[in-house]
């Protein structure tokens, strides 16, 4: 039953930052990148795994990204490093890429995501998260 309270806590869970230490090209159509979230958590600790995501414009997909286990303390609001790749969806060119990072595009930029999500329990939960603004993220 606590445990059960515990993940109904999840949707609580908020991302109040985000930068990044570095970004290294793997690729001509790819990188590694360590990014900065800070995490605002007011439950309890929680593992999230199978972090997956895609960028798009529109229903166009431009980015496809994966990151690495992160675990979150509970009832803090913190700084946490999150290792991750992004590659070029298949169609896409880097050049296509330079218009829509423009003021005037960031608007129609969206993120699909979707992550495994466990209390130390084992208790956990697969979350979905379709059509999030990246200029809503951002602010």
């Amino acid at each position: 039953m606590a445990s059960g309270c515990g993940v109904s806590k999840l949707k609580d869970v908020r991302i109040s930052s985000w930068d990044y230490k570095y970004i290294t090209p793997t690729s001509s159509r790819s990188v590694d990148a360590l990014l900065l979230l800070g995490i605002d958590n007011p439950g309890p600790a929680v593992k999230v795994t199978g972090l997956a995501g895609n960028l798009k414009y529109g229903d166009r997909s431009l980015v496809d990204i994966t990151g690495e286990e992160l675990l979150l303390d509970g009832k803090t609001e913190k700084v946490y490093e999150l290792p991750c790749s992004a590659s070029l969806s298949e169609g896409v060119s880097l050049l296509s890429l330079i218009p829509l990072l423009s003021q005037d595009s960031a608007h129609k930029l969206k993120a699909d995501l979707r992550m495994h999500v466990a209390l130390k329990s084992g208790l956990g939960t697969d979350l979905v998260f379709n059509d999030l603004s990246i200029s809503e993220i951002a602010r």
